[in-house]
């Protein structure tokens, strides 16, 4: 029975472990955008961010490798909701209105005011730093790998495989251009518009 109570008692202490260490990552990510915003990114540095956030510089350096990680890190994790959120699609529409649909009800986030502010900013940060534009293609391509991944589980069929490949293809390039379009014009029109017309424009030239 004690070896039981010991081998139940270790995931928990390695879950909140897990959860402290979410927690932290979370809060410099925040001070180190909130910083961004407010002092611009090449005047704010590493020093100030762990300051803010309660934290050693060495600390910081466990969590990230530079200020550049501090944005990318708020690109983490679309690529899973992109991919969760086909998934939750029917099948009785195409592949390619599948992706549409399921991107489109992912632009709710867009649409409120502080959520647009911080993405223009970010995006602003990533067009002014080499780096960041380097990066960001990595980042594209793990979300096109992501819808490839949820059109298979979708439509298992072996021989459709190439077919999705390249709606997943075109899709990744329609998400990337609705977002250019939408920064370029500053947001003028919600984020769903440029997602519909960058769709719009696949659909009447296939």
């Amino acid at each position: 029975m004690s070896k039981q109570a010991g081998e139940d008692a270790t995931p928990k202490k390695e879950g909140l472990r897990e959860q402290k260490r979410r927690e932290t990552l979370r809060r410099i990510a925040d001070t180190g955008l909130r910083l961004f915003l407010r002092n611009g990114y090449e005047a704010t540095t590493l020093d100030a961010i762990a300051e803010e956030a309660g934290i050693s510089r060495r600390t910081f350096f466990y969590y990230f490798r530079s200020k550049e990680d501090i944005i990318l890190a708020w690109q983490g994790g679309l690529a899973e909701t992109i991919r969760l959120a086909i998934l939750e699609q029917s099948t009785k529409q195409t592949p390619l209105e599948a992706v549409k649909n399921a991107l489109v009800k992912l632009t709710a986030s867009y649409e409120n005011a502080e959520a647009r502010k911080q993405m223009m900013a970010i995006d602003r940060f990533i067009r002014a730093n080499e780096t960041l534009q380097a990066r960001k293609a990595t980042k594209y391509a793990q979300q096109e790998q992501a819808v490839f991944d949820a059109l298979c589980a979708m439509w298992p069929q072996p021989k459709r495989r190439p077919a999705l490949r390249i709606v997943a293809m075109m899709s990744a390039g329609a998400f990337r251009l609705a977002i250019d379009n939408w920064s370029q014009d500053e947001g003028r029109r919600p984020f769903a518009a440029y997602l519909r017309d960058c769709f719009a424009s696949i659909k009447a030239e296939t």
